[in-house]
């Protein structure tokens, strides 16, 4: 340990209270900075601090912000380049409260994983030596840049919702974000700190749509149960629900004066309603579709929808509609008034925003960047800029003098369905289908890191048999080569039409196999990319591949049921094995090339004759999909993961249950076995990746990455797991922290 853990260590909880609580704000009260920036990057303060019961990450970062005082730039002491390193660390320990607020343990793998990619000042590369030698239990250690790095745009995540999220509002004053989810509530969140405070329960479906009335003290929620509701902001309590509506409620505005809301709904129309009494006023009948959008001009006097046939403009006070605005050519999603009230921003499903004269309904221009449906648009206090949200997982920043893309914001993991606008400090929100909200910083985080990644979801991971190589597959329609030693990518292979599913490589790691979307298999030159056979036969994607230990046949397995045996020399399909019910996920070969063993989505493994095509047994005991199977080395043991949250055991010999697994909170996608055969490790949808002792069925390590981690492989040295999540990032671990006993064995 070091001199400051040795020194807590000896002292009372009491004195440790005090000391922990007092030592920063002293230290900068003081003018010791220099003691105050060794403290800030000294790996005990930081874990005793955050594992103290009455701290935690909050008031840890905290801490950091004391530097920022005017008066501490007086000080003699004061050094700049030192203060970016703490801004380095506190930004690390932001992106990642939400994990340590619910697990600790992961302060090693986080920290370190966050600030790996820097370019590291020396404060920073001292810290990450700590973590490595201070850790004493066991952890995944990122051996490249994977995590999203401090320094960047992004700021913070929220996380607490258990499905999508729709909306996002935030209140005037800047304090709390209120949002709404598929999982049938809304939460208020205290921006400063990420700290949800409460849930408001009342909604008996999904909640489409919030916004918060001027005065901050009222939120108004719209929902696919054909209501609105009226919630008080300050005690959570739901004062009044407005019915009216006989189909989904979209979208709703509030007026400037806070006098009335406006409803838009799947049933074509809007609706007015005094927000003092609740009563309706009036419906504003015109759209001939769902009606998607609302947004009231900043002088109260008109309103602007958006459908699947058009945007309409509407007198407010007199609900007559005043002009049409065409030009998209699909359904209108979002729409927003700049501040000035001169100009109309459209957002639509055809992948476009487009700007109108409000005054003349002219269209201006087109902001054209997103690849799918633009399904958010927010416009910045000063006019300047717009910020869009997209189904193609992120949100632009565009000029709207210019119609320039200024920068795209990367970090959700899925559909990007709102967007709001922080007052009085350059930040937005967004919220998404990852189940998450994330905070932005416009203003500041221009440098690019470069991470490990693929540009869409990694679906399969493996290693050749030297541990040099690692392959892996992605819906990004390639394969890329990677270097495990430096964790670079060397090169991509190109020729499948769709996702690539699955990948395996021969015994010499001169082939890789590949499965696809596109109902084919293809080998590959792994030396030079080139593309040697493509195998068809398969009706449907084809989800697994798995090379036999002679490396002379290939089994894939299909949506269309199936398994197929091929020759690999050849490419000659040598047999069908049928008998799942549904679609086979996984496939594995015994080491003795004996027997194939399948999972499939019909809740069940078999065993089959490699040989004969013979179906031996099957195991039975998932309740849900099995979508991944793994053997131990010697033969004896078969261990699948499933979409029911468990990993099984089973005794390949006599198909016997030996133990369940349980741990995960989401579906398990992937499993892997150590080449001794004595820890396993498995990957899942909750964004873990775990380290089992196998032999006890113990969790030795937990690393969580950003999104579903969906396929695992582990290197023939047991040293480094591969792993691979839906983001794109490629993961390159170490398990640390073991004992020196224990690596022997």
């Amino acid at each position: 340990m070091g001199e400051f853990a040795d020194k807590l260590a000896a002292q009372n909880p009491a004195f440790q209270r005090a000391y922990l609580g007092s030592l920063a704000p002293s230290l900068v009260k003081s003018g010791n900075l220099e003691k105050y920036y060794k403290t800030l990057t000294d790996f005990d303060f930081i874990t005793a601090k955050i594992n103290y019961p009455e701290f935690g990450v909050q008031p840890l970062i905290d801490d950091y912000d004391l530097i920022d005082g005017e008066e501490t730039l007086n000080y003699s002491e004061y050094n700049s380049e030192k203060v970016k390193s703490l801004k380095l660390v506190q930004g690390a320990l932001r992106l990642s409260a939400h994990i340590l607020v619910t697990d600790k343990q992961q302060l090693a793998s986080q920290l370190h994983g966050r600030l790996l990619n820097q370019k590291m000042p020396e404060e920073i590369q001292a810290l990450l030596v700590q973590i490595r030698q201070r850790t004493t239990t066991p952890w995944l250690c990122t051996l490249t840049p994977s995590l999203t790095p401090s320094g960047g745009r992004l700021l913070r995540t929220l996380n607490g919702h258990s499905s999508s999220v729709n909306a996002v509002a935030v209140t005037p004053n800047g304090q709390q974000v209120i949002s709404a989810s598929d999982d049938n509530t809304l939460k208020v969140w205290n921006l400063a700190t990420g700290e949800e405070q409460f849930t408001l329960n009342g909604h008996s479906n999904s909640v489409n749509a919030v916004a918060v009335t001027p005065n901050g003290q009222q939120v108004i929620s719209a929902s696919d149960d054909n209501t609105l509701k009226v919630w008080n902001l300050a005690t959570g309590e739901e004062q009044f629900t407005l019915n009216g509506h006989s189909n989904s409620v979209n979208a709703v505005a509030v007026t400037p004066n806070g006098q009335q809301v406006i409803s838009a709904s799947y049933d074509n129309t809007l609706k007015v309603w005094n927000l003092a009494t609740g009563e309706e006023q009036f419906t504003l009948k015109g759209h001939s579709y769902s009606v998607n959008a609302v947004a009231v001009t900043p002088n109260g006097q008109q309103v602007i929808s958006g459908s699947i046939d058009s945007l309409k403009v509407w007198n407010l006070a007199t609900g007559e509609e005043q002009f049409t605005l065409k030009g998209h050519s699909n359904s209108v999603n979002a729409v927003a008034v700049t501040p000035n009230g001169q100009q109309v921003i459209s957002a639509s499903d055809d992948s476009t925003l487009k700007v109108w004269n409000l005054a003349t309904g002219e269209e201006l221009f087109t902001l054209k960047g997103h690849s799918y449906s633009v399904k958010a648009v927010a416009v910045t206090p000063n006019g300047q800029q717009v910020i869009s949200a997209s189904n193609d997982k992120t949100l632009k920043v565009w000029n709207l003098a210019t119609g320039g893309e200024q920068f795209t914001l990367i970090g959700h993991n899925s559909y990007v369905n709102a967007v709001a606008i922080i007052p009085n400090v350059q930040q937005v929100i967004s919220a998404s289908n990852d189940k998450t909200l994330k905070v932005w910083n416009l203003a500041t985080g221009e440098q690019q890191f470069t991470l490990t990644e693929h540009n869409s979801s990694v679906n399969a991971i493996a290693v050749t048999a030297n541990g040099q190589r690692v392959i892996s597959a992605s819906d990004d329609k390639t394969l890329k080569i990677w270097h495990l030693a430096t964790g670079l990518e060397l090169f991509s292979l190109r020729g499948h039409r769709t996702s690539v599913r699955a990948v395996a490589v021969t015994p010499d790691g001169k082939q890789v196999i590949s499965g696809s979307v596109d109902n084919t298999l293809k080998i590959w030159n792994r030396l030079t990319g080139q593309e040697l056979a493509t195998l068809t036969g398969h009706f449907a994607s084809v989800n697994t591949v798995a090379v036999t230990p002679d490396g002379k046949q290939v089994i894939s397995g299909s949506v269309d049921n199936t398994l197929k045996i091929w020759n690999r020399l050849t490419g000659q399909e040598l047999a069908t094995l049928t008998g799942h019910n549904f679609s086979v996920n996984a496939v594995a070969v015994t080491p003795n090339g004996q027997q194939v063993i399948s999972a499939s989505d019909d809740n069940t493994l078999k065993v089959w004759n490699l040989e004969t095509g013979e179906a031996l047994f099957t195991l039975n005991g998932h309740n849900f999909s099995v979508n991944a199977v793994a053997v131990t080395p010697n033969g004896q043991q078969v261990i699948s993961a499933s979409r029911d949250n468990t990993l099984k055991v089973w005794n390949l010999v006599t198909g016997e249950e030996l133990f369940t697994l349980k741990g995960h909170r989401d579906s398990v996608n992937a499993v892997a076995v150590t080449p001794n055969g004595q820890q396993m490790i498995s990957a899942s949808s909750d964004n873990t990746l775990k380290v089992w002792n196998l032999a006890t069925g113990e969790v030795i390590a937990t690393f969580i990455g950003e999104s579903s981690i969906n396929c695992c492989a582990v290197t023939p040295d047991r040293m480094t797991i591969v792993a691979g999540e839906q983001s794109g990032r490629v993961h390159f671990l170490r398990l640390e922290g073991m004992r020196e006993e224990s690596k022997e064995k």
